[in-house]
């Protein structure tokens, strides 16, 4: 399924096209002002972006901008009334993908949908995110709240372990095979137990990584 942000003020086209494109198989959650689909965007890297031109708190092409600092690959499509085409032309080349000039027929807007997602794949599988926190798998990066965060090879691949499969309980036997073990590095149990408290120190002690007593740790988002 394709998850969708459409940043959208004006709640009765959201809806419409939400509702069409649902019911071709995508997710789509709506963002009514810039600042809404920043924090959404952090928690978790959809498929692909739709982007009003003018919302209440800023210009579309800042938002995108902004994407573009962070997320290179993330595909943006910009809808604009004809009055705004030529600023969404400057737009276009400067960090948007396409652009869709409203009023526009709901198959014109998947087809050009459909066309970014295939030159583009799916990017949000190179993401990985729980509340705050992001892997950037591609680039062995992490991101605690848009800091990037410096963390050994060991943390790292922890921290990857846990994230793909988030919302699962991970015993530490398996946590020790995986992480350690899957590499020929036989370790003890206080091995995990510093590794982890490592972790959690350079990730502020976050809420969303919990223990389970006895049995292991989980990732879940709380927000």
């Amino acid at each position: 399924m394709v998850d969708l942000y459409y940043i959208e003020d004006d709640l009765n086209i959201a809806l419409a096209v939400k509702k069409y494109l649902e019911s071709k198989n995508f997710h789509v959650t709506i963002c009514a002002t810039l600042a809404a689909a920043k924090q959404k965007i952090r928690d978790k890297v959809p498929t692909c972006i739709l982007l009003d031109w003018n919302m209440p708190d800023g210009r579309g092409d800042s938002l995108c901008q902004w994407i573009r600092g962070n997320w290179k690959e993330l595909p943006v499509i910009f809808l604009t009334v004809r009055s705004d085409s030529s600023d969404i032309v400057s737009g276009f080349k400067n960090g948007a993908d396409d652009y869709v000039v409203k009023p526009f027929e709901f198959e014109v807007l998947y087809s050009r949908i459909l066309a970014v997602l295939r030159r583009t794949g799916n990017v949000a599988e190179q993401y990985l995110s729980c509340d705050g926190i992001m892997i950037d798998k591609d680039r062995h990066s992490v991101f605690c709240h848009s800091e990037e965060i410096s963390l050994s090879a060991a943390e790292y691949q922890l921290l990857l372990y846990l994230m793909q499969n988030k919302g699962r309980t991970v015993t530490r036997a398996g946590i020790l095979e995986q992480v350690w073990d899957v590499n020929g590095s036989y370790v003890n149990d206080n091995t995990l137990t510093v590794t982890m408290k490592r972790l959690r120190d350079k990730l502020s002690k976050p809420t969303c990584l919990k223990t389970i007593r006895s049995v292991g740790y989980r990732m879940e988002d709380t927000i």
